[in-house]
């Protein structure tokens, strides 16, 4: 007899089951915990992004890229920083940046923010010929010790 497979799309990729039965794909999903999508997905994101943790409520990781989900007004550089501050290898370009903002339902004129940005010393172009962004160590450490630490403050 063929085996019935069941897909679901999560946040962070997608689980299959399969049976030999409807019955049984049922039985597998009754005996998973509630909150099992949750757990694996913050699983996921702070083995993927060790700064996951940190992010908790402020930023969430999507198949896209991390998009910002507090409700904290926040100042268009700091928004700019949080986005390269959840990215793999902090790194991304202007335009996924805008993207990625765009999604998190903030408007801002990206690669101005990310010139000013530059002459702050917060990000650089690891490869001045690509186009894309890095935070700098003093960028992170104003993301950790200034940004987030004021989100959480107010979210508190």
């Amino acid at each position: 007899m063929n085996r019935i497979k069941t897909l679901i799309k999560t946040p962070f990729g997608e689980v299959i089951i399969e049976g030999e039965t409807p019955q049984e794909i049922l039985e597998v999903l009754e005996k998973m915990p509630k909150n099992f999508v949750e757990s694996v997905s913050d699983f996921v994101s702070n083995k993927m992004n060790p700064s996951g943790a940190q992010l908790k409520g402020i930023v969430e990781l999507t198949t896209e890229g991390p998009v910002i989900v507090t409700r904290i007004k926040l100042t268009h550089y700091e928004a700019v920083g949080l986005i390269l501050y959840g990215s793999k290898g902090k790194t991304k370009t202007a335009a996924k940046i805008t993207k990625l903002l765009e999604s998190s339902g903030i408007k801002s004129m990206v690669p101005a923010r990310l010139n000013e940005m530059t002459k702050r010393g917060q990000v650089f172009k690891p490869n001045p010929n690509k186009p894309d962004f890095k935070l700098t160590i003093q960028g992170e450490k104003w993301i950790e010790d200034d940004v987030i630490t004021k989100i959480r403050g107010k979210m508190g």
